[in-house]
């Protein structure tokens, strides 16, 4: 007889789930990093180039498309995307709970360029 899996939703956010120290800032990154892949392909650009673009070196574009952006604030990120040339607009929305200043796991990021 097959032994039965349990199956666990998830929260919509894997670094939280996974137990990452502050899941949202990773979530938002791991966002930006997807859609900087996808700028880059749409532009036809090299790593190298786009590392050009972007003040970086061909190495960090490998690894920063590769996940690796630990080491790469959030403004930073925001800062790749405009030198792809895109515009990035911040919106700041009143919280629709009582809690001041909380912040929604379940919100959805919406990220273009």
């Amino acid at each position: 007889m097959a032994k039965r899996s349990k199956i666990t939703s998830g929260s919509g956010n894997i670094f939280a789930d996974l137990g990452f120290e502050n899941p949202q800032e990773h979530h938002v990154k791991a966002h930006l990093v997807m859609l900087l892949s996808k700028m880059i392909e749409a532009q036809s650009l090299t790593q190298g180039q786009a590392a050009s673009k972007m003040g970086l070196r061909q190495p960090d574009v490998s690894k920063l498309l590769r996940g690796g952006f630990d080491g790469f604030s959030l403004e930073r990120l925001l800062n790749f995307v405009r030198a792809l040339g895109a515009d990035v607009e911040i919106k700041i929305k009143t919280s629709k709970s009582r809690q001041s200043g909380r912040s929604n796991q379940e919100g959805r990021i919406r990220l273009t360029a």
